[in-house]
């Protein structure tokens, strides 16, 4: 497949890039700014835009999906004002995908866009306070594209989280389960790839999360993602 990926730089995003790669796909890599760009390997196109304000139909000529792993990044100003990233990019990437006639659309979302009552007390009061207005863009993304008539997927993870690849995270529709609250945004790049192969779950909101030690779970762990 040729695969369009929005946010290649983002730690969703190189996970995606190189889980493509490695499955013999072609990856057109789509950032702001390339100039610190690594050598490149074979079936990999650089592409800088900004989905804000670019057209977008060249960076999706030809490709099979468009996966978007964009996300507003965790510093404070930006989460109390953030970046329309999610509704005026939405847009913008479902007009290019027209024009390029592409029409599977792979986003992330999260869970908490639909149920906000995940997790203990420490974990929820800080987490809302500090994503509440990206979780409305979110919610009004995920609104544009149930009005789109293009194939697409909104991923739901829970509370992101780094570390390796498992494959043995928990897919569930619309919210993850009550006793799990952590997502590796390296299974998101692994499911995201394989609703690209796949085609499954089309046109809904599928939720991911995975059970993890305590310590990833702990006050401490929430502080320290939140302050970064």
């Amino acid at each position: 497949m040729k695969l369009a990926i929005l946010g290649a730089k983002g730690a969703v995003g190189q996970n995606l890039v190189k889980l493509a790669l490695d499955g013999g796909h072609h990856v057109v890599a789509i950032e702001l700014d390339w100039s610190d760009a690594p050598a490149l390997q074979s079936n990999i196109r650089l592409v800088e835009a900004n989905v804000l304000t670019d057209e977008l139909t060249g960076a999706f000529s030809g490709c099979d999906a468009v996966l978007s792993c964009l996300g507003v990044g965790k510093a404070p100003k930006v989460l109390l004002d953030p970046p329309p990233l999610y509704t005026q990019g939405t847009t913008n990437i479902i007009a290019g995908m027209r024009e390029a006639k592409v029409d599977r659309l792979i986003v992330i979302s999260a869970s908490f866009v639909e149920a906000k009552n995940r997790g203990p007390v420490y974990f929820k009061l800080p987490m809302m306070a500090a994503l509440h207005n990206v979780l409305d863009d979110m919610a009004e993304m995920e609104t544009q594209l149930r009005a789109s008539p293009i194939n697409w997927t909104a991923v739901r993870p829970g509370w992101l989280m780094e570390g390796e690849i498992t494959g043995d995270y928990v897919v569930t529709e619309d919210v993850i389960p009550q006793d799990l609250i952590r997502t590796r945004m390296a299974d998101v790049a692994h499911f995201m790839l394989q609703l690209a192969q796949t085609g499954a779950w089309s046109r809904q909101t599928p939720a991911l999360a995975r059970k993890e030690a305590p310590e990833a779970t702990s006050l401490s762990a929430v502080v320290k993602d939140i302050l970064g």
